[in-house]
């Protein structure tokens, strides 16, 4: 084994390391001296938007460790920035293998350096952690989750004092900050314990509260109550809220995934808990073929990407791509807030550049901004502070199958998505048409845009001849 890599094998040994951590490296190297490789090679990179990989033990992987050094960094940041305040972080997680764990240690060491600590009770919502920081008056957060990657990943996603993830020159300090820490014995693991606090239903229904105001027609959704919706949260953290926003919208027919409505971290239904494959969204369909739905929706584990299927004008069921989804999504409140006479003058709109000219046209022929920014929620969520104040935002999005609705959060929602959505399906069932008819009436009007999805997945690996990338 390579000489660098021994070394950090026999810290870990030799370190304050707990016996379980330290008796599966032994098992590797006995067992398996390519996974051992692999998991020390390399320091697990703390990026622009925080941490994310495989689970296990060493320097490489998600674990108690690395984690707990990357928050102690955090820390030491969140308290030089705002020096002359009383520092507050809200913290959650979704439903994978360990997120719990996680978001307690991450707690612990928040709340051990004299920080604030708002943990949420149990799994919940991406989205409702940005909600929250904003809510609760917080410098800053830590939702733990890995999005829609297999069950074997996990990750550590940081946000700033305005529910977005971090941008400059924060994601950069923040960086280097946790670059200084480089053992666990720098790391404060414990005696704050009485700086956390844990909430859950009251943020619930604030929460609930700010989505429902989103609704632009209301009387549409009272009249078409009956709307048949299939639902499926991919055993992931939706289940907690999704129904309820739906019948608080007023939706009465909603018919949930029973194989995938569980929260589990192994995903046992599913290659990938994308709502982007077909594969991940294969039992959801059946399901709305053998209800005869109107709509099918899944959100991923953290619940912050929706996936869409419909039916086309051949009665055949089809999954909208994230661009179909994000036209219907900005064209809806567009159209529907102007012929409500509740549109503004200096409404504005945000997309990336990563997503379908169509979205410009919708501006254009709507006479509204559209602005474009880098790939990611965190500069849409700048663009709004940017913004603040001088002009109105609506909706923002991207092809990556999340939309953000309103101010009041800054990433990406599929919750509030997924009760527009409905809302968007009654809205056109009242006219006597589907939102695939709608889609194609936005061809017609602006120009036929036509994309697909391959996705590739490339893992990591390693042998004895030759070294990672």
């Amino acid at each position: 084994m390579d000489n660098a890599i021994q070394q950090k094998v026999d810290q870990w040994l030799q370190g304050n390391y707990d016996e379980d951590t330290k008796n599966e490296i032994k098992k590797l190297q006995s067992e398996n001296t390519n996974e051992l490789a692999d998991s020390f090679y390399q320091n697990l990179e703390f990026g622009t938007g925080g941490l994310r990989g495989i689970m296990g033990v060493g320097t490489n992987r998600m674990n108690k460790y690395t984690i707990g050094m990357a928050t102690q960094g955090y820390a030491n940041y969140l308290k030089q920035s705002f020096a002359d305040s009383d520092v507050k972080v809200a913290i959650a997680h979704d439903s994978r293998n360990n997120s719990r764990f996680f978001a307690e240690t991450t707690a612990n060491v928040f709340a051990a350096n004299g920080i604030k600590v708002f943990l949420f009770e149990s799994l919940r919502p991406t989205p409702e952690l940005s909600f929250a920081i904003r809510t609760l008056g917080c410098q800053g957060g830590v939702v733990c989750t890995a999005s829609h990657n297999p069950k074997e990943y996990n990750g550590y996603k940081a946000y700033w004092n305005d529910g977005g993830q971090l941008v400059p020159p924060h994601d950069k300090n923040v960086i280097k900050e946790v670059e200084k820490i480089q053992s666990v014995d720098d790391v404060k693991w414990s005696g704050g314990e009485s700086n956390i606090t844990i909430i859950g239903k009251d943020i619930d229904e604030q929460y609930i509260d700010m989505v429902k105001g989103l609704s632009v027609y209301p009387e549409v959704i009272e009249k078409h109550s009956d709307l048949k919706i299939v639902y499926t949260p991919i055993h992931g953290t939706g289940i907690t809220l999704v129904p309820q926003v739906l019948e608080r919208f007023g939706f009465k027919n909603v018919h949930i995934v029973e194989e995938q409505k569980t929260p589990d971290g192994n995903f046992p239904t599913v290659a990938y808990p994308n709502p982007e494959e077909k594969e991940t969204m294969s039992i959801g369909l059946n399901k709305a073929k053998e209800l005869d739905a109107d709509i099918l929706l899944g959100t991923d584990p953290d619940a912050d990407r929706v996936g869409i299927g419909i039916k086309n004008n051949k009665g055949e069921w089809v999954l909208m791509n994230g661009n179909q989804t994000a036209v219907l999504a900005f064209n809806y409140l567009l159209e529907a807030r102007k012929e409500k006479g509740i549109a503004e003058d200096n409404d504005m709109i945000i997309t990336t550049i990563v997503t379908t000219g169509m979205v410009d046209d919708l501006a254009k022929g709507n006479g509204v901004t559209c602005y474009r920014v880098l790939t990611g929620f965190k500069w849409i969520a700048e663009m709004i502070r940017l913004k603040e104040g001088k002009e109105n935002y609506v909706i923002g999005g991207e092809e990556s199958f999340g939309l953000m609705i309103g101010d009041k959060i800054r990433d990406k929602d599929a919750v509030s998505a997924v009760a527009l959505l409905c809302e968007m399906a009654a809205y056109e069932k009242d006219k006597g048409k589907t939102l695939f008819d709608k889609l194609i009436e936005l061809y017609i009007k602006y120009g036929f845009y036509k994309e697909d999805l391959i996705s590739i997945t490339k893992k990591e690996w390693m042998d004895s001849n030759k070294s990672l990338p």
